[in-house]
């Protein structure tokens, strides 16, 4: 990550695209303004051709300050475990030389329906519902949507809403800045009673802005119709590409109005982070393998060919366990604010082909620190 003004703002670590984002933005408008929107206020009065202007100024620097929003906030990064979690007990059958494991997955129990809540080995925390880890920011997510190169950030619960209105607005700039271009050639050939190639090819500039913005519009106007669609069905764009809810109910979904009023009308939950706070010094861990009948962490055995956001997963199954009922192991996921009563399972029951026996949470497995508190409240 990327602190500015001691921790005020935190960008990605390719926020260098964050220059050539606004550059895309900011010098058509300055074209625009100078070679279309200086023309028109001859052919309008003093008020309707200075509000042109003003327009496409105030739209511009209102779109400006959304992408920072976006861009210089922390988008809801999940503090990392100063150490891996204490593994619950043996994975797999009773033997005293075994290694004691961490479990890849955990089950927990939210409104009735059962999720599993899956181990990052790099930030060495079960993973709330709805999280993933970002494998460019390196950091787990809440509520992660994707990273957007374009603004160098990670978009996630805490300025999604900013990058919708971002989009949405350029949308809207793009278009304003079309239909004042076509206006302007359109004058130029009511003025000079010439026909429009001719009227087209005195004003240059009107058709690139108007290439320019055509091609823009499409872009981001059908990422503005896609989130529209991604909003009304609570769901992410991490979850739409890699899960599917055609064949079953998503579990997210309020309904249209709710899904909506969770998005704009919700509190943006503060940072878990304190950017700006003095990091204390920690002592080393003592190394647990010299000890015997230690634990084995999960990164610590083979790997498999699981890919998330184009990082290669480290974990480990054990040799006997139960490789089918963990082939899908982040099918289901809720939002944070939905949980109502967190549940674990045993190693055992994971282990088991029959239904997990849910039990409250009283062992020695750690999970996140916003799920332990979302538990307690139970």
């Amino acid at each position: 990550q990327i602190f500015c003004l001691q921790g005020r703002f935190i960008f990605g670590p390719d926020a260098r695209s964050l220059g050539l984002t606004i550059s895309l933005i900011v010098v058509p408008v300055i074209v625009f303004c100078i070679f279309v929107a200086s023309k028109l206020m001859d052919d309008f009065s003093d008020t309707w051709g200075l509000s042109i202007v003003t327009v496409a100024v105030v739209f511009t620097i209102y779109d400006i300050i959304l992408l920072m929003l976006t861009s210089g906030r922390d988008p809801g990064i999940i503090p990392r475990n100063s150490h891996p979690p204490e593994p619950e007990a043996i994975d797999g059958n009773s033997g005293a030389s075994q290694t004691p494991r961490l479990p890849r997955v955990k089950e927990v129990e939210v409104n009735g329906n059962i999720f599993k809540v899956k181990y990052c080995d790099t930030c060495m925390l079960y993973r709330p519902p709805r999280c993933s880890h970002c494998s460019i920011c390196n950091n787990c997510v809440e509520r992660f949507d994707h990273h957007c190169p374009w603004v160098g950030q990670c978009i996630a619960q805490r300025n999604y809403r900013f990058f919708f209105m971002f989009v949405f607005s350029t949308t809207l700039l793009c278009v304003y800045v079309l239909a004042f271009c076509c206006v302007y050639i359109r004058k130029i050939k009511e003025s000079e009673d010439t026909t429009i190639w001719k009227a087209m090819l005195k004003t240059p500039a009107s058709i690139a802005l108007i290439i320019y913005t055509f091609i823009c519009m499409w872009f981001v106007g059908g990422l503005t119709c896609f989130h529209l669609y991604l909003i009304s069905t609570n769901q992410t764009t991490y979850e739409n590409f890699r899960y599917s809810y055609d064949r079953r109910s998503n579990p997210h979904n309020k309904g249209v109005v709710d899904n909506f009023k969770e998005i704009f009308c919700s509190a943006i939950p503060p940072s878990k982070n304190s950017f700006r706070a003095m990091v204390p010094r920690e002592a080393p861990m003592p190394s647990r393998s010299a000890v015997g009948g230690g634990f084995m962490s999960p990164n610590m055995g083979r790997g498999n060919d699981e890919i998330e956001m184009g990082r290669k997963g480290v974990w480990a199954m054990a040799e006997h366990g139960d490789d089918k009922n963990v082939g899908n192991n982040e099918r289901f996921h809720v939002n944070d604010d939905e949980l109502g009563d967190i549940r674990t399972t045993t190693d055992d029951d994971e282990q088991s082909g029959s239904r997990p026996n849910i039990h409250p949470r009283h062992s020695s497995w750690e999970m996140s620190p916003e799920v332990m508190a979302l538990a307690s409240r139970t």
